[in-house]
């Protein structure tokens, strides 16, 4: 008879390995990838930085205008750089989803894939070539029981920045409505 508390504890220390093994940590829920709107981009210019958020399948993050002031909204941050002005960031409208954690109330969230856009402006005696714009995305991700720990994660924006001419590149993300 000794066998069977024994033989309980490996059963539930399995289960509990089973369920953590399950839920991914935060800074796997969400890929972000940065795409500029020009490649090169001459100096003088503007341009838009897309943030695309490639969210986990069965999780949702909360967008950037929350139900309840308690959630944490989803924000984008650009640190200075050198010869670069950052504009105000543009986020899309979330959607309205019934969670069973939340009864009745709907929340406001961003699923699958959201693009967040940062207006950038290229001064006239910004360095040339290469250059890498560090930004931070700030998001909680959650799915239909759990909620993970808020998480930072950095984003690298690349820009080709030239003295004489732009090109537009990735039009799929920049098209205008």
């Amino acid at each position: 008879m000794n066998f069977k508390p024994v033989s309980l504890a490996i059963l539930l220390q399995a289960a509990a390995l089973t369920v953590s093994a399950q839920i991914p940590s935060a800074r796997d829920v969400v890929k972000p990838l940065a795409y500029a709107s020009l490649d090169p981009a001459a100096r003088g210019k503007q341009l838009d930085v897309a943030v695309l958020m490639k969210i986990r399948e069965g999780f949702h993050v909360n967008a950037r205008e929350t139900t309840f002031d308690y959630l944490i909204p989803t924000d984008l941050k650009s640190e200075p750089a050198a010869g670069f002005k950052f504009g105000a960031v543009k986020y899309p409208k979330g959607t309205l989803h019934k969670f069973n954690f939340a009864k009745d109330q709907a929340l406001n969230v961003y699923a699958d894939t959201v693009t967040l856009l940062l207006p950038v402006t290229i001064e006239p005696g910004a360095p040339l070539g290469e250059r890498h714009l560090s930004l931070k995305l700030r998001y909680q991700a959650c799915n239909n029981e759990v909620c993970l720990p808020p998480v930072t994660l950095p984003v690298d924006a690349v820009i080709h920045v030239s003295s004489g001419e732009s090109r537009p590149s990735h039009p799929e993300l920049f098209a205008k409505p």
